[in-house]
């Protein structure tokens, strides 16, 4: 093994045959990838990476080295913009897309900070395009240090290299956590030499060492290469030779912390300048590389550090001629060994060495900083606000912690510590915003609106509590609304205000609604625009929705700017409006960024959102898979109301798909869980649920008595949200079972209360409303027509295929099979292209009664891929798409993007009619071959 191999610095190589043999065929081996170097302090692992650097510089690689730097282990992106700095010029010569990317992360531009899948595609096509030359090997040591972000990103790309020309070589302490212990990337332990090469190594560099002094040193090293090779040079600076418990420490202390405290005898016979300047350049990654895009600056650079490099501390890179560390651990015991004071002194040097930085200024201000200063806390603000708008809402919540730290008057602390826990309380982090909230409060005072307000949080979303939350959050707001003169009250009434709003929405009762609105209306001009926005549609859009839509649309054409939380209720108010379609886009963008390595919260939001869309888009295989990711997501969480919420929108997708059993189980279940609560919302989901299921199995005296539990025939019971949403299920079922009367009724109320001028669904169900329940043909005709030409029907498949179905069904009665065909075949289509079991088989009856038989697509096997091929033969056999990843070396949402092409083509729509679709491919197959 070697002695260190860090920035040029080498010595021989003693041992490690095996593990230079794998080094070798992984920088040989045609197809790129990725290997994941493991194990302790000192064992070698940077030797190793400097001699498969070495060697792929000589088999003509490019190579670009990098390493974690724990002093930035809190700054999104910082690690990935080092890795990837020396190439940012090939990004120029992209396209836009990949481009904007890396304006967002790294560039300081305002846009749509990208998911870790986006970001980590546009690195793919950055090194892609790097190696179009010649072969290139990223080497990165110290990955445990490595950023949240930034090691997501990096094990995203290594999993991914196969077959190219790249290659990804990571190294990492055992006794350190860090992302890539989750990334799955193959690994390489290194472990401790052999006592033979332990004993070679030590005799190669240490020749004339005692008998005894290397016996004990092979001892104490245990095959450690560092310690063999220190621990000589540390034994020669003490008098008395043979070395004891307190000249290494017991054997039961972690070789690491032994070298730390050998390396901490040897910086303290230094001089305080040369510490001083080498505490300077450990808090700040000295000789580690630096960017200068969104982390402008250049690192310190040691200096007049001569005897330190003497000591065997510090080395002087080959390449650049700075100095740099010997090793990670000096590192750590210069940081160890400073007093608080000269580590204070140290980052306020570096604070102003990065003054053009705001995220790195602002870490070493936070550590600088001890008494109240408000200049310091108004810039951690800002370096709060940056890293949310990039996804790094945890650092966002230490960041605004010490800035309240660091508040000169109470009213700042109190706001900067409520912005902490909104924060932490969007990260899923609700135990810790309680706490945040707590650490505010004097002993025996009342509760501060902020901490009602994380206490509310914790109490719905965990418990689905809107009762007590309800009287506890309205109170808060009272106090607030007798009380206008405290600094910052406006957010925090604004934060409570929106709380309030979606207690009342879950809870979905017209008294708890009533007390909120004329809560509301005392707070006068207190109240925002936004905010009587989300009252309007969150409430009851029967009533309050008319005129909604326009501002609605409006906002969804600029979202880059918005909080996450902003843009997540929002596209709550769109999906009162129908409107999601115009907001899904910007969602699918974000929702992998908050969920990986931002507001968690918020993110279950928005994958109920993106759910809720393609259920109405009819994409109902893309819905479920969405619906599962938030259930579990919610589920790990702890956040048992969302979970119950992705039960219940997994049940209408089983009531959809005619999946009656399992919409029963799930709309059980939710039903179970919120009803004691008082969760309207959830509740009328599940009758809805309920509703769609039994109408697909023709059940339509079950149908009718959900559908009026949610509203009674010819009215819209006030904020029960789901009574507009149903129309169409309850005058259906009231045809069915005779009540014509009260479907007429129905249908004529939803015209009266001018539903279709509150959103193109509700227009577009209205209109159907009436054809059904017409009682003359020229009106059904008409309302027929004009719901077919409303502008967005088209986005709503399913209910416009029920509306024929029916039209056509009484056309045939009327006018005769020839006329009703057209409105039988398109609602056939559209119910076999949606996956609607239940509904297929009653159109296909319909059209059968006519003499038409409906013809069955056939399978285009010829279109598929090979990839697509194989995968769905995979499915076709029961994998599930993590089964089918890990045989193909493909993420799980990779293998759902295929299968989603893979339905079209074999004129399929659900993962259960692969099977057959195959088969009567191959059936057919055989059948032309034989005719051959």
């Amino acid at each position: 093994m070697t002695g260190l191999q860090r920035r040029g610095v080498t010595t021989a190589m003693v041992g490690r045959e095996d593990e230079q043999a794998e080094l070798a065929a992984f920088v040989r081996a045609a197809p790129g990838g990725a290997l994941l170097l493991r194990g302790e302090a000192g064992v070698g692992k940077s030797a190793l990476l400097g001699h498969a650097a070495a060697l792929a510089e000589r088999e003509g690689h490019l190579v670009v080295r990098a390493a974690g730097v724990e002093a930035e282990s809190g700054l999104p992106y910082a690690g990935l913009h080092q890795v990837l700095h020396p190439l940012l010029a090939d990004a120029a010569r992209l396209e836009d897309g990949p481009r904007t990317v890396f304006d967002a992360v790294f560039g300081g531009v305002r846009d749509d900070p990208p998911s870790v899948m986006t970001l980590g595609i546009a690195v793919l096509g950055l090194l892609s395009r790097s190696a179009a030359q010649r072969p290139l090997l990223l080497v990165l040591d110290d990955g445990q240090w490595l950023d949240d972000s930034s090691a997501d990103v990096c094990g995203f790309v290594g999993r991914r290299l196969a077959g190219g020309p790249v290659r990804l070589l990571v190294a990492v302490r055992t006794d350190l956590a860090s992302r890539f212990d989750t990334a799955a990337l193959p690994e390489l332990p290194v472990a401790a030499l052999a006592d033979e090469d332990a004993a070679r190594l030590l005799d190669h560099r240490y020749p004339d060492l005692g008998r005894p002094v290397r016996r004990a040193v092979l001892e104490q090293a245990r095959g450690n290469p560092l310690a063999l090779l220190e621990l000589p040079a540390h034994l020669a600076d003490r008098s008395g030779g043979l070395p004891g418990e307190e000249l290494i420490g017991r054997h039961g202390v972690p070789l690491p912390r032994r070298l730390q405290r050998m390396y901490g005898t040897r910086i303290a016979a230094l001089d305080e300048p040369v510490r001083s300047e080498l505490l300077r350049g450990a808090l700040d990654g000295a000789g580690t590389p630096s960017g200068s895009d969104a982390f402008p600056g250049t690192r310190y650079r040691m200096r007049d550090a001569d005897p330190a490099v003497a000591a065997g501390l510090l080395d002087i890179d080959a390449v650049t001629g700075d100095l740099v560390f010997r090793h990670p651990l000096v590192r750590s015991a210069v940081v160890r060994m400073a007093t608080p004071n000269q580590r204070r002194a140290a980052h306020l040097a570096l604070a102003q060495l990065h003054r053009e930085s705001l995220e790195r200024r602002a870490t070493h201000l936070a550590a600088a900083t001890v008494d109240p200063d408000e200049e310091v806390a108004g810039v951690l603000e800002a370096a709060a606000e940056s890293a949310t708008r990039r996804g790094g809402a945890l650092a966002a919540v230490s960041w605004l912690t010490r800035a309240a730290e660091l508040s000169e008057n109470r009213a700042g602390r109190s706001r900067r510590l409520a912005d902490a826990a909104f924060v932490a309380g969007h990260a899923a982090r609700l135990g810790q915003a309680h706490r945040l909230v707590h650490a505010d409060l004097a002993p025996g005072s009342a509760e501060s609106p902020a901490s009602v307000l994380a206490a509310a949080y914790r109490a719905l979303y965990q418990d689905g509590d809107v009762r007590s939350t309800h009287r506890q959050v309205s109170a808060a707001i009272e106090r607030l609304r007798d009380r206008r003169t405290d600094v910052g009250s406006d957010e925090v009434l604004t934060r409570l205000v929106v709380l309030l709003l979606a207690i009342s929405q879950f809870g979905g009762e017209r008294a708890t609604w009533e007390s909120t609105h004329e809560l509301l209306a005392s707070l006068g001009d207190s109240l925002t625009g936004r905010a009587r926005l989300f009252s309007d549609t969150w409430s009851d859009v029967t009533r309050h929705g008319a005129g909604r839509a326009g501002p609605v649309r409006r906002a969804a054409a600029d979202l880059s700017g918005l909080e996450p939380w902003d843009v997540a209720r929002l596209g709550t108010a769109a999906y009162h409006l129908d409107l999601l379609g115009h907001y899904r886009p910007h969602l699918q963008r974000v929702v992998d960024r908050e969920v990986e390595t931002g507001a968690v919260a918020t993110g279950m939001v928005m994958l109920h959102l993106i759910m809720l869309d393609q259920m109405a888009a009819g994409e109902w295989a893309r819905a479920e898979e969405t619906g599962q990711r938030g259930l579990d997501l919610a589920t790990e969480h702890g956040h048992q109301l969302f979970a119950a919420q992705s039960r219940a929108y997994l049940a209408q997708v089983a009531a959809l798909r005619g999946q009656a059993g399992r919409a029963r189980d799930l709309q059980a279940e939710v039903d179970a869980w919120a009803r004691p609560r008082g969760l309207g919302f959830l509740t009328q989901v599940a009758d809805s649920a309920g509703a769609t299921a039994a109408l697909g199995s023709g059940d339509y005296e079950t149908a009718y008595l959900y559908a009026i539990g949610i509203t009674q025939p010819g009215e819209f019971r006030p904020y029960a949200y789901q009574a507009s949403r149903t129309l169409l299920d309850l005058v259906e079922a009231a045809r069915h079972t005779g009540r014509v009367e009260q479907a007429r009724a129905h249908a004529l109320a939803a015209r009266d209360a001018g539903l279709p001028s509150v959103s193109p669904r509700l227009a577009l169900i209205t209109y159907g409303a009436l054809a059904m329940t017409a009682e003359d043909e020229r009106e059904a005709a008409e309302m027929v027509v004009r719901a077919e030409s409303q502008p967005e029907a088209a986005r709503f498949p399913f209910e416009l295929a029920r509306i024929r179905l029916a039209h056509g069904v009484r056309v045939c009665h009327v006018r005769g099979r020839a006329a009703a065909r057209p409105y039988l075949v398109a609602a056939a289509e559209a119910f076999e292209r949606l996956g609607a079991a239940g509904w297929t088989e009653r159109a296909r009856a319909e059209l059968r009664a006519t003499g038409t038989a409906h013809r069955v697509p056939t399978p285009d096997l010829a279109s598929l891929t090979w990839q697509e091929r194989r995968i769905a033969e995979l499915a076709a056999g029961g994998l599930t798409n993590k089964e089918i990843g890990e045989r193909m070396h493909l993420s799980p949402r990779t293998v759902s993007s295929h299968l989603y092409r893979v339905f079209p083509k074999l004129g399929i729509t659900a993962r259960a009619a692969l099977r057959d679709a195959l088969s009567r491919s191959d059936a057919l197959s055989r059948t032309d071959a034989a005719q051959v």
